[in-house]
């Protein structure tokens, strides 16, 4: 793809040489079928030449990466709908046994401390720097690589390892003390 003369594809251009890699290896991470990554890959660069978004992007890591997420999210939807259909094929008392033996069962009780661990674990992130937090949800929600990471960041991988060890023994002591 040429840039027009105005510059127009330029900035597509220079996010698609910055964030092709760390989209698929996002991608790769979440969809079984290595083609599929590629594709979605794709379809970021292609939505972001439909929406034009030029030079007046602020924080293009997360806009790039915004639609990324609704990409997935959108997949999700239409395969939960094919699910679905599939679903309604099934014996209907067959899939209900099925589901209740897969099924864990959820007390009152151990909702309630499952969602005060979680608070806990939010509220110990939410204390550290957001380079830090965010190095560290890639890393271990997003089981991104530590090298793709100090590539999206511009940084050194070691820089990304002492980051994301600074993260952990922060989660470690706060949780540890049992700090709300």
């Amino acid at each position: 793809m040429k840039p027009n003369p105005d510059g127009e594809h330029s900035s597509t251009q220079a996010l698609y040489a910055e964030f092709r890699r760390p989209l698929l290896s996002f991608f790769r991470r979440r969809v079984k079928d290595p083609g599929e990554a590629e594709d979605l890959t794709q379809e970021v660069f292609s939505r972001l030449l439909r929406e034009r978004p030029g030079d007046g992007i602020a924080d293009a890591k997360g806009y790039v990466f915004r639609i990324a997420l609704n990409l997935l999210r959108d997949r999700a939807r239409r395969e939960g709908v094919r699910g679905a259909t599939l679903l309604s094929d099934v014996h209907a008392g067959r899939v209900a046994s099925l589901v209740a033996e897969l099924v864990e069962d959820r007390h009152p009780e151990r909702v309630l401390l499952a969602k005060d661990e979680v608070g806990r674990v939010v509220r110990a992130l939410s204390a550290l720097p957001e380079r830090t937090r965010d190095m560290y949800i890639l890393f271990r929600l997003e089981n991104m690589k530590q090298r793709d990471i100090a590539n999206l960041y511009g940084l050194s991988r070691s820089t990304v390892e002492k980051e994301v060890m600074r993260a952990t023994l922060h989660l470690a002591l706060r949780l540890e003390r049992g700090e709300r």
